[in-house]
C-alpha cells in the first residue's frame, strides 16, 4: 500500500473515530461543538478541518448544516488567505453546535468519495498547496463558502464538492485536485452572477425601467 493510500485511509478511518466518539459525547449528555471538532482534528489543520465543514454541503436539498457551517468554512478559509498555519476559531463561532448523528451519516458517506478521490491523487504541483500560492486558494474558498449561503434549493453542492476537492487537495499536496476544484467553483460563482443579472434585467424588463 502507499502512502497516499494511507493517507487516504487514515483520513477515513479519523471521519469514523470523530463519529464514533461524537455519538459517545452526545450520550452523555454533552454537546458537540464546532470547538469539540477542532479539537479532535487539530493535527490535520486545514486541509481536514474544510473537508469535515465541507462535506454535509455536497448533499443535495440538505438544508441547515450546510448554513451552519458556511460561516465557519469562510472564516477558516480566510486565515489560509491571510497565511496563517493553523486554523483558530473565535469563541461565538466556537460553540456553534453540529448534531452528533450529522457527524455519523457523514462518515458513512465520505468514505466512498475519500477512496474515489484518492484513487487519482498524488503529490502534483505541490507550490500550490504551500505559501504564498495557497493564500490564492484561500481567497477562492472564501468566495465558494459564502455563495453556499444563497437561499436556493441546492445552492449548497456545487460549491461544496469544490470545497471537497480543493481540501483533498491540500491533504494530498495535489494541486491538480486544487486547480479542478477551482475551476468548478470559479464556474459556479459565475453562474451565479449570471442568473443574477439575467434575473435584475427581466425585473426591469418588467417593471419598464
Amino acid at each position: 500500500m502507499t502512502a497516499q493510500s494511507n493517507d487516504a485511509l487514515a483520513i477515513s478511518q479519523r471521519l469514523s473515530q470523530l463519529a464514533e466518539e461524537a455519538r459517545a459525547v452526545a450520550a452523555r449528555g454533552e454537546t458537540v461543538t464546532l470547538d469539540w471538532v477542532m479539537a479532535q482534528i487539530h493535527e490535520r489543520a486545514f486541509g481536514l478541518f474544510l473537508l469535515v465543514l465541507a462535506l454535509p454541503c455536497c448533499i443535495p436539498f440538505l438544508y441547515g448544516i450546510p448554513q451552519i457551517v458556511a460561516l465557519p468554512l469562510m472564516f477558516i478559509s480566510a486565515q489560509i488567505l491571510l497565511g496563517r498555519k493553523s486554523p483558530w476559531l473565535p469563541e461565538r463561532l466556537g460553540r456553534r453546535v453540529i448534531p452528533a448523528e450529522a457527524l455519523t451519516n457523514l462518515s458513512l458517506r465520505a468514505g466512498p468519495w475519500l477512496r474515489r478521490i484518492e484513487a487519482i491523487s498524488r503529490p502534483r504541483l505541490i507550490a500550490l498547496t504551500r505559501t504564498p500560492l495557497d493564500q490564492i486558494v484561500g481567497l477562492a474558498l472564501v468566495l465558494f463558502s459564502a455563495s453556499i449561503l444563497v437561499p436556493l434549493p441546492a445552492t449548497n453542492t456545487v460549491p461544496g464538492i469544490a470545497v471537497v476537492a480543493i481540501s483533498m487537495g491540500l491533504l494530498q499536496r495535489d494541486g491538480i485536485l486544487v486547480v479542478l476544484g477551482m475551476l468548478l467553483g470559479t464556474a459556479w460563482i459565475a453562474s451565479l452572477i449570471f442568473a443574477g443579472a439575467t434575473l435584475i434585467s427581466l425585473i426591469r424588463g418588467w417593471l419598464g425601467i
